[in-house]
C-alpha cells in the first residue's frame, strides 16, 4: 500500500510539473496583457505600457517567471502559500480561491449526492424491469436529459423555476385537470416500477394515484407552499416510512431484528423532535453543532442495532444508523423551513424567495437557519440543472452494468438456491454493478469541483468555473494557473479514490498488486 501511494505521488508530481510548465508558456503567449491599453487614447500611453510591464514583470523571461511562480506554489506544502495576485483587482489568488472553492463544493455536494442516489435507483429498477413500459420511459427520459444543452436547461429553470414559480407563490391555485393528470402519470410510473401481476399492478396504480392526488391537494389547500414545514406529524410519518424503506433495502422486512431497530430509532427521533426545537431556539447553532448532533444520532442508531442484535448484529446496527441519518436530515430541513415566512417577507426578498443569480442575497443576515435557507434558495436552480444532466448518465451506466451482472452465473446460482429477489439484487448484483460507477463518479465529482463553468456563469455562482472564465476574460495568469493546479490535483485524487473503491467493491482487486 505504501509503495503504491509513493508511486502515485511521484508520478503525480512529475505530471503536474510538466503540465504546469507547458500551460504557463502557452497561456503567457495567448493572454493579451495590454488588451485594455490598445483602445486607450491617453497621451501617456507609453508610460502606461511600461507600468504594465513592470507590474507583471514581463521583461523577465517567461521560464524564469514560471519558476518564480512554482516556488510560491510549492510553498503551499509548508504552509506559506503564494499563488500570485490577480493584477486587475489586486487581490491575492489564495483569498479568491477560498470563496470560490467553498461555493463550488456547496453546489457540487448537493447536486452529486442527489444525482447518484436517484440515478443508481432508476438504473437498477430499469434493469430489473427490462423491456417494460417503465424501462422504455426511463430510457427515453435519460437520453432526452443527456442530450439537453445545459445552458438551455439553465435558462428554462430561471424562467419557469424562479420567475414563474415566484409569481405562482403569490396565488398558488391549480386547476383540477393538471392535478388529476399528474396523479395518473405518477400512478403509471409507480405501477411500472413495482411490476408484478395484474392484481399487484392495479393496486400499485390506484394507491400511487390516490397518494399523489391527496398530497398535491393537501399542499395546495393547506397553504403549505407558503409555510413549508413538516411539524411533528410530518416528521413522524416520514420517519416511520424511512424505517420501512431502509429496512426493505438493507435487509428485507423479513429480518425482524433490523425492522425493530429501525422502528425504535424512528420512535426515538420522533420523541426528540420537540426537545431539539428548544435546543435550536436557545443555543446558537453552527455546522460544528450539526456535525456533533449527527454523530450522536448515528451512535444512537448503532447502539439500538447492537441491542437488538439478531443473527448478524452488524446489519441491524447499520440499518439503525441509516435511519438515524435520514431522520436527522428531515429535522434539519424542517427547522430551516420554519424560517420561510420571515425570509420570504424580508424586504430584500420581497416575497420572491427562489433566486435566479448569485450564491447569497447581498446585505442579508440572520441566524444560522435563516442564512442556510438563503443558501438553499440560491442553490436550488443550479443544483437542479446539474442533477438533470448527471442523473441521465448515472442511470444509463447503472442499467447497462446491472443487465450484464444479472446474466452472470453466480446470480443464477443465487436464484437457484432460493435466495429472495431483494437479496440477489441488493447484495450480489448491485455491488458488482457499481464497479463501472466507481471510476466514473469520483472523476465527475472532481470535474464539477473544477467548476461547472456554464452553470456557474449563467446563475452568477461565484465558484471555480466562474473564477476561471473571469480570469481568462481579464487576462490574469496567476488565477488561471491556480485553477489548473487545483483541478489537476483533484483529478489525481479522484483516480486514486476510484482505485480504492474498486478494491472495496471487488475483493479480487488489490491496489498494491
Amino acid at each position: 500500500m505504501i509503495k503504491f501511494l509513493l508511486r502515485r505521488t511521484l508520478s503525480t508530481a512529475l505530471v503536474l510539473l510538466v503540465v504546469t510548465f507547458v500551460l504557463y508558456l502557452l497561456l503567457d503567449t495567448a493572454l493579451d496583457y495590454y488588451a485594455d491599453l490598445r483602445q486607450s487614447t491617453a497621451p501617456n500611453i507609453g508610460e502606461l505600457y511600461e507600468a504594465r510591464a513592470r507590474l507583471l514583470d514581463l521583461d523577465t523571461p517567461v521560464i524564469v517567471r514560471y519558476f518564480q511562480w512554482l516556488t510560491g506554489a510549492a510553498g503551499c506544502l509548508v504552509g506559506s502559500c503564494d499563488l500570485g495576485t490577480a493584477w486587475v483587482s489586486g487581490q491575492e489568488v489564495t483569498s479568491q480561491l477560498q470563496g470560490a472553492v467553498v461555493n463550488t463544493i456547496k453546489l457540487v455536494t448537493a447536486a452529486t449526492l442527489v444525482a447518484i442516489l436517484v440515478g443508481v435507483f432508476l438504473g437498477m429498477v430499469s434493469a430489473i424491469r427490462q423491456y417494460t413500459g417503465f424501462d422504455y420511459f426511463i430510457t427515453f427520459v435519460g437520453f432526452l436529459m443527456y442530450s439537453l444543452p445545459v445552458f438551455w436547461v439553465a435558462v428554462l429553470l430561471k424562467q419557469y423555476g424562479a420567475i414563474e414559480f415566484n409569481n405562482f407563490l403569490s396565488d398558488p391555485v391549480v386547476g383540477w385537470t393538471p392535478i388529476i393528470l399528474v396523479s395518473l402519470i405518477a400512478g403509471l410510473i409507480w405501477m411500472g416500477a413495482l411490476g408484478g401481476g395484474r392484481r399487484r399492478r392495479t393496486i400499485s396504480f390506484v394507491g400511487a394515484t390516490v397518494v399523489t392526488f391527496g398530497t398535491i391537494y393537501y399542499v395546495l389547500a393547506s397553504g403549505w407552499l407558503n409555510n413549508p414545514t413538516f411539524g411533528i406529524v410530518g416528521i413522524a410519518v416520514f420517519s416511520l416510512a424511512a424505517a420501512i424503506a431502509v429496512t426493505f433495502l438493507s435487509t428485507g422486512l423479513s429480518n425482524r431484528r433490523a425492522l425493530w431497530t429501525a422502528f425504535t430509532v424512528a420512535i426515538i427521533g420522533i420523541a426528540l423532535y420537540q426537545p431539539l426545537q428548544y435546543l435550536f431556539w436557545y443555543v446558537e447553532m453552527t455546522w460544528l453543532w450539526m456535525g456533533l448532533l449527527l454523530i450522536v444520532g448515528v451512535g444512537v442508531g448503532l447502539a439500538v442495532g447492537a441491542a437488538f442484535r439478531g443473527p448478524d448484529p452488524g446489519i441491524s446496527a447499520r440499518t439503525g444508523a441509516f435511519v438515524a441519518v435520514v431522520i436527522g436530515v428531515l429535522i434539519f430541513i424542517d427547522r430551516v423551513f420554519q424560517e420561510w415566512g420571515r425570509y420570504s417577507a424580508h424586504p430584500a426578498i420581497n416575497n420572491r424567495p427562489i433566486a435566479t443569480i448569485g450564491a447569497r442575497t447581498p446585505n442579508l443576515s440572520g441566524n444560522f437557519w435563516f442564512e442556510n435557507l438563503d443558501s438553499f434558495t440560491h442553490l436550488l436552480l443550479p443544483s437542479i440543472a446539474l442533477i438533470l444532466i448527471s442523473i441521465a448518465s448515472y442511470t444509463r451506466y447503472t442499467r447497462g452494468s446491472m443487465l450484464e451482472v444479472m446474466n452472470q452465473d453466480y446470480i443464477r446460482t443465487a436464484r437457484a438456491k432460493g435466495l429472495p429477489s431483494r437479496t440477489v439484487v441488493m447484495r450480489h448484483a448491485l455491488r458488482n454493478a457499481l464497479l463501472p460507477l466507481a471510476s466514473v463518479i469520483p472523476v465527475d465529482i472532481i470535474t464539477m469541483i473544477g467548476g461547472a463553468v456554464i452553470t456557474e456563469t449563467i446563475f452568477g455562482w461565484a465558484g471555480m468555473g466562474k473564477l476561471f472564465i473571469d480570469s481568462m476574460n481579464r487576462n490574469e495568469l496567476d488565477p488561471i494557473m491556480a485553477y489548473i493546479v487545483i483541478t489537476g490535483l483533484l483529478a489525481v485524487v479522484a483516480n486514486l479514490v476510484a482505485d480504492f473503491l474498486y478494491a472495496v467493491l471487488d475483493p479480487r482487486i488489490r491496489v498494491d498488486a
